[in-house]
């Protein structure tokens, strides 16, 4: 069911909000077998989860998650609406980063995106280690639905985008800002429509992703949202935003607030179309 469509993309490093308060908000370390080091989970639970003893929450998953990332704005942006009764109750997982490149990135057949980091095509382990590591410890501590959903941008969008076309059972709605996917020529946009023709029936999510008015590469926006219109599975609704007035660089601490609270109102569940 398409929703809305737009425009343009680029790639750049997450960073806090200079200046961010942060809400209370817990941390842990987990020893990951499938990335081969530890890594560092920062949380947030929202304000009814000590007064609420039975109540259950949906999950917010976040790479570039670490306090010196987007973590405080985006534990903040959603304080702030949970208690104006905005956005539904959800515990948000943290993510912080260590070799970001690698982690948020698919194999590449382009000299030039192999000479952005040391290691790069790591996502498929990432990727692992959030749906057989982190996933169930997350599960094991907190009160958690069922229902989940990822953000994320720049490469982080690159890597919710994949993570939705390669695995769309592991997340019920995908939120891509600025995604950067002129990654291996394009290579995971030109695979689209075969994915989608092929989209199982009972895979019912949302897919939100948005684009800056300085991104690098102004077709991708469209030719997702093409192969999205011409192909678009039964079971998943989308939005296609085009944002001009931002730029790559702020479009996630500027445009979150109001996506969160399309996308997660109050009372809804993260699975509803």
């Amino acid at each position: 069911m398409r929703m809305l469509v737009a425009k343009v993309f680029g790639f750049a490093c997450a960073g806090a909000v200079a200046g961010t308060t942060m809400p209370a908000h817990q941390s842990f370390d987990m020893a990951s077998a499938m990335l081969h080091e530890t890594r560092h989970i920062n949380v947030y639970v929202p304000p009814v989860y000590d007064t609420t003893k039975t109540m259950r929450f949906p999950v917010l998953y976040m790479p570039d998650g670490g306090m010196q990332e987007d973590f405080p704005h985006v534990a903040t942006d959603l304080d702030t609406a949970i208690r104006a009764g905005q956005v539904r109750p959800m515990i948000v997982i943290g993510i912080e980063n260590t070799e970001r490149r690698r982690d948020m990135t698919g194999p590449t057949d382009v000299a030039s995106d192999r000479k952005i980091a040391p290691h790069v095509g790591g996502s498929a382990a990432f990727r692992a280690f959030i749906a057989s590591e982190l996933m169930p410890e997350v599960r094991r501590r907190y009160r958690t639905n069922g229902h989940t959903a990822i953000v994320g941008e720049s490469l982080a969008g690159l890597f919710v985008v994949e993570t939705f076309l390669l695995q769309p059972d592991l997340f019920d709605t995908y939120v891509a800002l600025s995604p950067s996917l002129w990654w291996n020529d394009q290579s995971l946009l030109k695979s689209t429509p075969a994915r989608l023709k092929a989209w199982p029936a009972s895979h019912r999510k949302t897919l939100y992703f948005a684009t800056s008015g300085d991104d690098d590469i102004a077709n991708a926006g469209e030719a997702l949202a093409t192969a999205l219109s011409a192909h678009e599975p039964h079971q998943v609704r989308w939005f296609y935003v085009p944002r001009p007035d931002l730029q790559h660089s702020n479009i996630y601490v500027r445009a979150s607030p109001e996506i969160f609270r399309k996308l997660f109102p109050a009372q809804s569940s993260f699975a509803t179309p």
